[in-house]
């Protein structure tokens, strides 16, 4: 259990650092117009880039969840024992508190760095109505956060069902989780994960603190959701593809 809290630990940690490191640190690089900087499209690759290596390198230890609404969704979806989840939570929620104070001590070392925690993204956090990137309200955060959570769930549990190819887990997974960010970064900035949220929320300031709270229950109730639904539908039953052995 040691060393699979400890996966955890570090593949939360790898997720915030990466995926927020590349929002803070490169999505606006040189100010608006410049090349260099990745913008919305060079974040979204960011966020799946780090399940895909994070899951590659330590799936085989802990399962790679890195984020408690999956592993809330993957107990709903009958793949993780219940005693699991507050030690794992705990796990992930540290990882990201601890990338999220090592990127802001990284940039912290531009001259003219500071947080303004009344801007929209503030510190890469999450966040609805004013402080949602594209101005959407509760509702729709609400209701962004929990059907990409959903969704994802879907596809994680899809992804390593055991009649599915085998190895291309961690491909889908990071997939998924970048197109989600190119659907809803200007929603919420996309969360789809609690321990994100917190790891850098704890440092962007009042308002992001304020709106956490949406970013812990919709991304669970996503994931009770998408675990619930896959189980239903993943369950054994008469095969109608005519792929089943003869």
């Amino acid at each position: 259990m040691i060393k699979r809290l400890a996966a955890e630990f570090i593949g939360t940690f790898w997720l915030v650092l990466g995926g927020c490191g590349s929002a803070v640190l490169a999505a606006n690089f040189g100010g608006d117009g410049n090349p260099l900087g990745i913008g919305l499209l060079g974040v979204s690759l960011a966020f799946g880039l780090t399940v895909v290596t994070g899951a590659y390198a330590l799936g085989h230890i802990s399962g790679a969840h890195f984020n408690p609404a999956v592993s809330f969704g993957l107990w709903a979806g009958g793949r993780f024992p219940a005693r699991d989840l507050v030690p794992y939570v705990i796990a992930q929620v540290l990882g990201g508190l601890l990338a999220g104070f090592i990127l802001l001590h990284i940039a912290s070392g531009a001259s003219g760095f500071m947080i303004n925690p009344d801007a929209p993204g503030a510190f890469a956090s999450n966040g609805y109505g004013a402080h949602s990137p594209g101005g959407y309200g509760i509702n729709a955060a609400f209701l962004c956060e929990i059907v990409m959570t959903a969704m994802f769930l879907v596809v994680i549990l899809g992804a390593t069902h055991t009649k599915a190819p085998v190895g291309f887990a961690p491909l889908a997974i990071g997939l998924a989780l970048t197109l989600i960010h190119l659907i809803s970064i200007p929603v919420t900035n996309t969360s789809v994960n609690p321990a994100r949220s917190t790891g850098v929320g704890v440092f962007a300031g009042a308002t992001a603190m304020s709106q956490l709270w949406l970013f812990w229950v919709a991304p669970i109730a996503g994931g009770l959701l998408g675990g619930v639904i896959y189980r239903w539908l993943g369950q054994e039953g008469p095969d109608v593809t005519g792929t089943a052995p003869r």
